[in-house]
């Protein structure tokens, strides 16, 4: 048996319509072996046919042969199969603060302002204080509440006085009960008092208490000046978290019983494309058109600022235990559809059938069961090589 050879190319920097080469990568290809010339007399080349079988298991038709080294030189991205499939759908919408990214600090009583301790613009942590306030209200709070702890005090020492007592066998155990009683009812009304005042913001025997932010974040708007009067209710300052932010798109009634939590959804934005997980679907969340609301939130990237237009593209409809791959996986090889598997040796050219497309996904019914690695971003060069190690073939 003549000894058989394996042909060998490499991708050279530049691109051209046929294969895009990377500058200074050595791919290597492996398709049907051609035989070469006969061994000399002699059988000086002679090979033992244990060698012969491990050199035809190395390459085969539609096989290219990398290395781990070549394939990471070379930039093509390895990835999974993933379940999927169904429709595109295109959705429109921005760039929003969460509900707790926002806070409209309010007076809890009224009082006059003595100082304002911020400005729009400013970056502030929770709890600390945005203006100052001088508020009878809150001094009577906090009066209450040193009376309530007062009164307490006392009815907790005549309780124990009473034990006392009982124990020398000068007070009845009916006593002694009643006693206990007042004291419990006491220190119930002290938790009240405290919590009355706590509510007011927790002032001073003077009536002084701070309005405090209630989350990180950047003083936006200051509503009361030194001097003035904040109404019981009334908006001190308000507070926005930058980073606090999500995506909310307003999309057709229909789709909330197609869209759930956790669905993916690739977004197009000021700073580019990328992917984006649904965290809540509000069904007629609006009363005038009755437009279901969805959330989402990114996976890796950062959002614009709040108010930035988006648009998104959802898949829905999927079928169960469909497959779906990266639209740049699938290539067309002498008029065949093909995805490139990592094998032992590289990648293994596998025919599919393919079905719909959404997004950058293409789903896959036939030829796959899932379980594959395969060639993802730059996918063409596997087949650019295949072609060049053919046409060596036939030459």
């Amino acid at each position: 048996m003549n000894r058989k050879s394996i042909p060998k190319s490499w991708l050279l920097g530049g691109a051209a319509a046929a294969a895009v080469l990377v500058g200074g990568i050595g791919l290597y290809s492996v398709f049907s072996p051609r035989p070469q010339p006969a061994a000399a007399e002699g059988g000086e080349a002679r090979h033992s046919e244990g060698e012969e079988g491990h050199e035809e298991e190395a390459g085969g038709e539609g096989v290219v042969v990398l290395t781990p080294a070549q394939i990471q030189a070379a930039s093509i991205a390895v990835v999974a199969v993933t379940g999927g499939g169904g429709g595109e759908t295109l959705l429109a919408g921005r760039v929003e603060p969460m509900v707790d990214a926002r806070a409209a600090v309010a007076a809890s009583v009224g009082g006059r302002v003595e100082r304002v301790l911020v400005a729009p613009g400013q970056s502030v942590r929770v709890g600390q204080p945005l203006a100052v306030l001088v508020s009878g209200d809150a001094a009577t709070f906090r009066a209450d509440a040193d009376a309530a702890a007062a009164s307490a005090d006392a009815a907790r020492r005549a309780y124990q006085r009473d034990q006392n007592l009982e124990e020398a066998g000068v007070v009845a155990r009916q006593d002694v009960e009643t006693s206990r009683a007042q004291a419990l009812s006491a220190e119930a009304s002290a938790r009240a008092a405290r919590a009355r005042a706590s509510a007011a913001g927790s002032p001073n025997a003077s009536g002084r208490l701070s309005v405090t932010s209630p989350i990180n974040g950047v003083v936006t708007s200051v509503q009361v000046g030194p001097g003035g009067f904040a109404a019981q209710g009334g908006v001190v300052a308000e507070v926005t978290n930058p980073a606090r932010v999500e995506i909310v798109f307003n999309a057709p009634p229909a789709l909330a019983a197609q869209v759930r939590p956790g669905a993916q959804v690739h977004v197009q934005g000021s700073n580019g494309e990328f992917e984006a997980v649904v965290t809540g679907v509000a069904v007629d969340a609006s009363e005038q058109s009755g437009a279901t609301v969805i959330r989402a939130r990114p996976t890796s990237v950062g959002l614009p600022p709040a108010g930035s237009a988006v648009s998104g593209s959802i898949v829905t409809g999927g079928v169960a235990g469909g497959l779906t791959v990266p639209s740049e996986s699938v290539q067309t090889v002498e008029g065949a559809t093909v995805v490139f598997v990592r094998t032992a040796e590289g990648f293994r050219a596998a025919p599919v059938l393919v079905g719909r497309q959404a997004g950058d996904r293409t789903e896959i019914l036939r030829g796959l069961d899932g379980s594959e690695r395969i060639a993802g971003a730059n996918a063409f060069l596997l087949k650019a090589e295949l072609a060049k190690g053919e046409a060596e073939h036939e030459d």
